[in-house]
């Protein structure tokens, strides 16, 4: 009888976190919840709630999936806080629980050469987990999309209000990834061997340019697009973000047009990857 496996997750109640528990429980996977609160959990689930994750006693598990993350700062909560910091606690945990397997969920465009404090924060966490001589896979995601997840929020929020703005000329492109396909290729970096000690990019098979991805969004619904300038859209995430509905991180995301190669990350995960449902 084959061994049953135990997966712990770290920010476990973000979209990823959540889909990701569903589909373990689908899968009859036993789940270690990592969180601040209490939430409901699925069968073969446990829950341990932390206010700090130096706090969390040992626990037992034969992998870590870490998704504690910010994309984007506020007084309280700073990229180096959070991303950094807490992805250390989460390898000393890892170490003095003899964890020996993470996964971590970095981000499409992170390089040695970048000058982006967000992308700066998540190479930090990268390095701490490949130094720290756990087992690794680091994926490195473009937009991960499902119900519920940011960018679909973003967009939905935009359709009731009657207008979606696209800053600038919408011809950057994403290349968004299906959260099914997301949470088959977590779970497999857990048990494929090929994925052990390796940096993949998470990307869909389809590059689209924004504003492709938006008119096919709104397809069939009642709203308008409003392309604004780039230079305006910057001055208005500075100094009025009420006014728009991206953030300045948002913006040099999406106008960065971070893109890749799907074909490393089907061939070694053996999973087809589908184009996300809009």
């Amino acid at each position: 009888m084959a061994k049953q496996l135990t997966i712990a997750i770290s920010g476990s109640t973000g979209f990823v976190g959540k889909n990701l528990r569903q589909f373990l429980a689908d899968q009859n996977i036993s789940v270690i919840s990592l969180s601040r609160k209490k939430h409901k959990h699925f069968k073969s689930e446990k829950n341990i709630v932390f206010s700090d994750l130096d706090d969390i006693p040992k626990i037992k598990c034969d992998a870590l999936i870490h998704l504690i993350g910010i994309g984007a700062q506020t007084k309280d909560a700073n990229y180096e806080l959070v991303n950094v910091r807490q992805t250390q606690k989460i390898v000393d945990l890892c170490k003095r629980s003899h964890i020996h397997k993470i996964v971590y969920i970095s981000g499409l465009g992170v390089s040695d050469s970048t000058t982006f404090g967000y992308f700066i924060s998540k190479l930090k966490a990268e390095q701490l987990i490949i130094k720290s001589g756990l087992d690794y896979t680091i994926l490195r995601a473009s937009y991960i999309v499902g119900t519920d997840d940011p960018l679909t929020k973003n967009l939905s929020k935009q359709i009731k209000q009657g207008t979606i703005q696209i800053p600038g000329s919408g011809l950057y492109r994403l290349q968004p990834i299906a959260i099914r396909d997301v949470c088959k290729i977590i779970f497999n970096c857990v048990t494929n061997k090929k994925l052990s000690r390796q940096i993949v990019d998470l990307v869909g098979p389809r590059t689209i340019s924004f504003e492709s991805y938006v008119k096919k969004f709104i397809r069939g619904k009642k709203a308008k697009i409003k392309k604004i300038p780039l230079e305006e859209a910057y001055f208005a995430a500075l100094n009025n973000p009420k006014k728009i509905p991206y953030g300045i991180d948002d913006l040099n995301i999406m106008i960065g047009d971070f893109t890749s190669s799907h074909k490393k990350l089907e061939k070694l995960s053996g999973i087809k990857l589908e184009f996300p449902v809009l």
